[in-house]
């Protein structure tokens, strides 16, 4: 025991201290959701100011490889320079507005190519070629006009961008989930799960309900018998720049049909990490502290090497870190979930919901269990639904993803009423003022 005691790692990355956010208690109305012209303030003064993942680092390797993101009306091109930097474009022609590129990723290792009027473009922007270049009064294009570059960096394997040519920093703006999250080597894992979804309802749902607990017990039961969403045993936090950590203990909660026994998924985990259920019978939750202890001893000869940068409560807890305004990323000790929802071009009552399962580099794995089943340890394929029309879940736990995209449909409903004028939040929900408030600021010019 005493060389196991010497290996733990009890502590886990603080947030950095400084003044508490306080709430002014803007009220949440129902038009927020619908309301084309909220929307359209959204894209204004919001969309065009912060920045986006525009694809992954692991898809742009080598000079001219690209991913595209479109986003609303508009499309971003994201390239490999030849000096290994990236450069983000509006995916627009400077000739006459065609786009050059379509799809989500590719490789000009030469330059792009407009199918238009076939001007050429350097991996660097520039206009390279274009046809009858002396019969341009303004000049010759070659060489003097370019694409219109905006902001890109990279942070967690992810290409981002922003339109806004002043925009902060990379890593200002993110700050302080890359502090948070530095202990994870995102940048080494693998997305086995890619999947998007469009659902009738507003890009909102997401961040209101991944910045809150409270309703697990009533959507996601099942969770009961691994996760603990007790908010008396839950870390909430808010940060200056709109960003939320909430962190979960990994034990059955006390709300279980049989809290202190334990349960079939439960009782999965712990024979997974070759720990006696009967051991804990009338103590289930004290299988938390017992899986620490078993994945710290047993984790490097299963080819777990990523445990050794996790501390204890990395191994067992779910620490959900909501980006602002519409990035969420789980971490377990198994993986990272991202979700992110996109608004639709032309209908504020609908959006894209996106999916990525992450995992790190396990020796001797071949393949990844997902809430689809069994995936190969390979880069996924992009797979595409229609809320309502799409895979079966293969999880033992079931598609908790369904289960919030059904209440997402019911709640969009429910905001047309006259019956709904303003959220009457728990303190556990303060997280989802706190993100319409800073959703506020950015509309109303204060950020």
């Amino acid at each position: 025991m005493s060389t196991d005691a010497a290996a733990l790692r009890p502590a886990y990355p603080l947030a950095p201290p400084g003044p508490p956010v306080r709430l002014r208690h803007d009220p949440i109305t129902g038009e927020r959701y619908y309301s084309p012209a909220f929307a359209r303030a959204e894209w204004e003064h919001m969309w065009t100011r912060i920045w986006h993942i525009g694809g992954l680092m692991a898809e742009l390797e080598e000079p001219g490889d690209y991913v595209v993101h479109d986003f609303l009306r508009e499309s971003v091109i994201i390239v490999r320079q030849p000096d290994g930097a990236i450069k983000a474009f509006h995916n627009a022609c400077r000739h006459r507005g065609n786009q050059l590129v379509q799809g989500q990723a590719g490789s000009v290792p030469h330059g792009f190519a407009c199918p238009y009027h076939g001007w050429r473009y350097g991996l660097d922007g520039l206009v390279r070629q274009a046809q009858d270049p002396e019969n341009f009064a303004r000049g010759n294009p070659c060489g003097k006009v370019g694409l219109k570059e905006i902001p890109c960096a990279s942070w967690g394997g992810f290409a981002w961008y922003s339109m806004d040519p002043a925009a902060p920093a990379l890593a200002d703006y993110l700050a302080p989930i890359p502090a948070l999250l530095a202990s994870r080597g995102i940048e080494q894992m693998t997305r086995v799960l890619w999947t998007t979804t469009r659902v009738n309802t507003n890009w909102k749902f997401a961040p209101d309900n991944f910045n809150e607990s409270y309703h697990l017990p009533t959507v996601h039961p099942q969770m009961q018998q691994i996760v603990d969403e007790d908010y008396r045993n839950t870390v909430f936090e808010m940060h200056p720049a709109g960003h939320n950590r909430m962190i979960e203990q990994g034990q059955p909660s006390l709300r279980a049909t049989h809290p202190n026994e334990v349960e079939p998924a439960w009782e999965d985990m712990l024979r997974a990490w070759d720990l006696d259920p009967a051991d804990f019978a009338g103590r289930s939750r004290d299988g938390r502290l017992a899986l620490q202890r078993q994945k710290r001893r047993l984790g490097p000869a299963r080819g777990h090497a990523h445990f050794a940068s996790l501390h204890d409560d990395e191994l067992t807890d779910y620490f959900h870190h909501t980006l602002f305004p519409n990035v969420t990323l789980t971490a377990t000790c198994d993986g990272l979930h991202l979700y992110r929802t996109e608004p639709d071009p032309r209908d504020p009552e609908w959006c894209t919901f996106d999916y990525w399962y992450f995992v790190p580099p396990v020796a001797g794995r071949h393949e990844v269990q997902t809430i689809f089943g069994a995936r190969p340890f390979a880069p996924a394929a992009h797979e595409t639904f229609t809320y309502g029309q799409g895979a079966g879940s293969a999880h033992p736990l079931g598609n908790f993803l369904d289960q919030d995209l059904a209440v997402a449909v019911s709640q969009q409903n429910g905001f047309h009423s006259r019956g709904y004028q303003d959220a009457y939040l728990s303190d556990q929900e303060d997280r989802i003022r706190r993100f319409h408030e800073v959703l506020n600021d950015y509309l109303e010019g204060r950020r």
